[in-house]
Formats: C-alpha cells, structure tokens, sequence
C-alpha cells in the first residue's frame, strides 16, 4: 500500500459512501419536488441504506474468493447505471427503486478495506485501514457540503448525474491500480454467504465489536438525520447549500480521528475503543445541551465525529486481524449490521424529533451510548487480541 494508493483507496471509498447520503440534506427539497411529504420523502435514506445492507451482505463476500481487481471497477460501474437512473427517473415510487438500486450497488469502499489490509504490511495495517476507513466517514460528511451546494446550483438532481460519472473515472483508475494478486480458492455462492455467519459464530471478539459498532453507527446517522430538521426550523432556518457547510465541521473531527488506526498497531485497542465510547456519550449530552447555541454545537460535532471515527476505525482494523483469510466476510457483517443500525437510526430520528425534539433526540444518543460502554465493560476481555507482527525490512 503506497501513499498514492492508499489516497486512491480512501478517495474511492469516500465517493462510494457519498453516493449513501446525497439526499439526507435535501430531503424537503426532494419531497417539495416529488410532491410527497416530508416523512414520506425521508423513506428514501431509509430505503437507501437498507439497499446498502444487502449489497454488503450478497457482494462483499465475493471479495474473499473473486479477483478484486476485476470485481472492484465491475462494482462502480453497476452503481454508475444506479445513479443515473436516479438523475433520470421521473416520480417518486421510480426514485425511491432507483436509490434502493445505489444502495446495493456501492458497497466498493467494502471491497476496499479488506484489500488494503492484506497489501498493507503488518505493523502498518492499522494506519492504512485507518486512513481507508477515514476516507468512508469523511465522503459521508462532505456529502451533505457539495449536495447543499449542487442542488442550489443546478436542482438536486444533478449531484447524482455528478456521481455517475465519479464512479466511472474511479473504476478506471482502481483498475490500473489494484495489482494482480494470487488466484484463491473457489467457493460455492450460498456456502460462501453462509460462512459470513459461521466466522462470526466462531469468534466472540467479532460478535462484541459488531454491538459496539452497530450503536456507534445507528447513533451517528440518528444525530446526523434529526440535526438537519433542527437547522431547518428556528431560530436557524438554513439553507440547503448552509446546512451542508456544517459537514465541514464534522469533517475536522473525522481528520482529526485519522490516526485512530495507530493505537491498534501498538497494541491500545481496547482501552482506545472505550475512551471514544465515552467521548461520544459525553458528546452527546453537550450536543443536547448546546443545540441552540451554534458555535458550541459545531464544537461538539467536531468531537463527536472524532469518536465516532476512532470507534469505527478500531472496529474494522480489530476484525481485519482476527481472521487475515475471511477478512471480507468479517467486515460484511460488520457493516451489513451498521447500516441495518444506520436504517433504524434514519427512522428512528424522525420519530424522536415528532415526541419531543432536539433534546429527545440527543438523550436517546445518550442512552444509547451508555448500553454499549456496559457492554465493553462487562465483554472487554474478550476482545484482546494479539499485538500484529513487526515487519522487518531489508536495511
């Protein structure tokens, strides 16, 4: 994994996980233009992410047993087809399949991950997982910044004709990139997506990671979803391209978090994981407290962002090292059960914000957040795992 590759990787990743949340900030847009409501118009993240859960679920596996370097750019041109359907499809029953089509179709940043785990050498896998994993949450974040401002350009169709052809130039890029790696064994197709169970089953420190990182991740899209409705109303009342300009804070926290990856290499996962567990609870009580205070509600995100990264870092870099030959599948149930949790937390925003607002909204977070840190007290043993090997190298 050279730095110009690494880059490429956790460009491509961040794209593909862009294509997820274009519309979170645009959805009264999409609603107004659609003519639907505002809560019928959220059921397009729904759909979208739980499109994403079974793409994961049926896709990613194949990258334990197919050449990736041909199934990578065959993936990103399947989701480019799904992206311009969505630019092009007229009503709102055709959107809402066609972004379900987006969300089973981009899933390369899955494919990514693994692969820069096994080229990346050992003592310096936790970095470069970290930095392709960073690259996922910072497309999510600037997705909400450049969908603002597209759509108050050109209408909020664009910004998917836009990704269409990201998806086109990366799959050719990662084409030339990606090296050509031994052949491995074939598996049958239903033995392989059963085995995603089986590596589970297998190993207790996954099932504990996978709880910590499905509550992680249902929160940070809860939070994400509901602030939106609170920018939109007063005292704020942003703007389409404003409200995507708070991504940039968020931003700053998941750049600041990059380095995450560093502490599994030296052997602090554990402890690491709760301390972001814990930042983030801490977040999100400050974030109830300061949701109507706009410079210390940016502080806050930038905080909260820095744990949710260090959490979602820790969690895929501790998997990628429990089992080097299943890594795909291992990092398919860990984000087959993310988005199922992002799903849940999309739906659950709107819920919240309807019985009581911001503040139900970010005591949920923090309740939330106290169930997993019980959980990492009471299971943290079983998620040691061995520091990985010093590499040597020649000279």
């Amino acid at each position: 994994m050279t730095p110009a590759r690494t880059l490429l990787f956790a460009i491509a990743s961040g794209t593909a996980v862009a294509n997820l949340y274009w519309s979170q900030p645009l959805l009264e847009e999409i609603g107004r233009s659609l003519g639907v409501s505002n809560a019928k118009a959220g059921t397009l993240l729904t759909v979208t992410q739980v499109g994403y859960a079974l793409g994961i679920l049926l896709v990613v596996p194949l990258g334990d047993v197919l050449d990736r370097r041909g199934l990578v750019p065959i993936v990103l041109t399947v989701s480019a087809v799904a992206l311009g359907l969505v630019a092009a499809v007229p009503g709102f029953p055709l959107v809402l399949g066609a972004l379900g089509l987006v969300g089973c179709t981009t899933v390369s940043a899955q494919i990514l991950g693994p692969l820069a785990g096994d080229l990346a050498e050992p003592d310096q896998r936790g970095r470069v997982v970290g930095t392709v994993v960073s690259g996922g949450l910072i497309g999510i974040l600037l997705s909400r910044t450049i969908a603002g401002v597209v759509a108050d350009l050109a209408g909020w169709r664009s910004i998917y004709a836009v990704a269409a052809v990201a998806a086109l130039l990366l799959a050719v890029a990662l084409r030339r990139a990606i090296p050509e790696l031994p052949t491995r064994p074939g598996v049958p197709y239903p033995r392989l997506i059963a085995s995603v169970f089986t590596q589970v089953r297998r190993r207790p420190s996954a099932q504990v990671t996978i709880v910590l990182s499905v509550v992680n991740f249902g929160v940070f899209t809860m939070f994400w979803t509901a602030l939106t409705y609170l920018l939109s109303a007063e005292p704020y009342s942003y703007s389409l391209s404003t409200i995507g300009l708070v991504g940039v804070a968020g931003l700053l926290g998941a750049l600041a978090a990059r380095g995450v990856g560093r502490l599994h290499d030296r052997g602090w996962s554990v402890p690491a994981n709760g301390f972001t567990l814990t930042l983030a609870l801490l977040s999100m009580a400050a974030a109830g407290r300061f949701g109507h205070h706009v410079i210390a509600l940016l502080v806050t995100i930038v905080v909260f962002d820095v744990a949710v990264q260090g959490t979602n870092v820790l969690s895929q870099t501790r998997l990628f090292a429990a089992a080097p030959e299943a890594r795909s599948r291992l990092n398919t149930a860990l984000v087959t059960a993310n988005f199922v949790g992002a799903a849940c937390g999309s739906a659950v925003a709107g819920v919240l914000w309807r019985a009581g607002g911001w503040n139900a909204v970010t005591l949920a977070g923090v309740i939330a957040y106290g169930v997993a840190l019980l959980v990492w007290v009471v299971a943290r043993r079983s998620l040691r795992t061995q520091p990985p090997p010093r590499s040597v190298h020649p000279g």
